[in-house]
């Protein structure tokens, strides 16, 4: 229960009207002034910083495989994407249907073109690297393979994660060896952080990750950040993922030279 409590009189404040009238535009400087503060105070700590945009990397590319169907690669300008990744092989069998003609189309219209290889956790990298070999050309301008890594749930427990490692080392090595290039490994966050964290330290990283910048076990650097799969581009039917590498200008080209790679002039 609460208890009664006394209050005495008020007595008669001595600010008259005259001199809240002279200190009234005092009062309100320092309100509007407290106001800010506040609401400055308030977007620091919801916004501390703002994420980078994949839209703040110039150079730009996409991947397709046969998903993507028939491409219109005359209607798609290779200024707009410097370079662009095909599907070419799957496990130790698989060859994408689409990729000769991909291979060939894109070339032939200007673009810098790779190769990429989903890896089957449960094949051995052996018999992959042969796959790959097999259905990719060994040609001085193209860029680097790529080694797709991810989970494949019907085969996640095929391997120790020792035995898994040493089977992707030597289809890593044999692209390597064959290829003249460094080859890039394209993962996902949840496979990079179990698997790959702190193995394969020069091998450039190509990570898909939609809800922002890649950020990755121990913080390695990536060399291309796969940002959506809802892309579009005018000359491919169907949706599309999108891709930005990590430098400038100056970056992407010093990463060409470094693969003996020279833009492509359209036939």
């Amino acid at each position: 229960m609460l208890g009664y409590i006394f209050m005495p009189k008020k007595a008669k404040s001595r600010t008259t009207k005259s001199s809240l009238k002279k200190y009234s535009p005092i009062i309100a400087l320092s309100a509007i002034s407290g106001v800010m503060v506040v609401a400055g105070l308030g977007y620091l700590a919801v916004m501390p910083h703002r994420p980078a945009s994949a839209e703040e990397y110039p150079v730009k590319g996409f991947d397709v495989s046969h998903h993507q169907k028939d491409i219109q690669w005359s209607k798609i300008s290779p200024k707009k994407y410097q370079f662009v990744y095909l599907k070419a092989t799957e496990g130790g069998d698989f060859k994408d249907r689409k990729f000769q003609d991909n291979w060939l189309q894109a070339r032939e219209n200007g673009f810098l073109v790779g190769a990429y290889h989903f890896y089957r956790l449960c094949r051995d990298g052996k018999i992959q690297a042969e796959n790959f070999i097999a259905s990719v050309p060994k040609k001085a301008d193209a860029l680097p393979p790529v080694i797709d890594l991810e989970y494949d749930t019907n085969c996640i427990n095929t391997y120790s994660k020792e035995q898994l490692l040493k089977e992707i080392t030597y289809m890593h090595d044999r692209l390597h060896r064959h290829y003249g290039k460094q080859p890039i490994f394209y993962t996902s966050k949840s496979f990079y952080n179990i698997v790959l964290a702190g193995e394969f330290k020069q091998t450039p990283l190509w990570v898909r990750e939609y809800k922002g910048p890649p950020d990755l076990k121990n913080n390695p650097k990536w060399l291309i950040w796969q940002h959506t799969n809802q892309g579009q581009i005018q000359g491919i039917s169907t949706t599309v993922d999108l891709n930005v590498f990590s430098g400038d200008a100056n970056a992407w080209t010093e990463f060409l030279d470094k693969n003996d790679v020279s833009p492509l002039k359209p036939r």
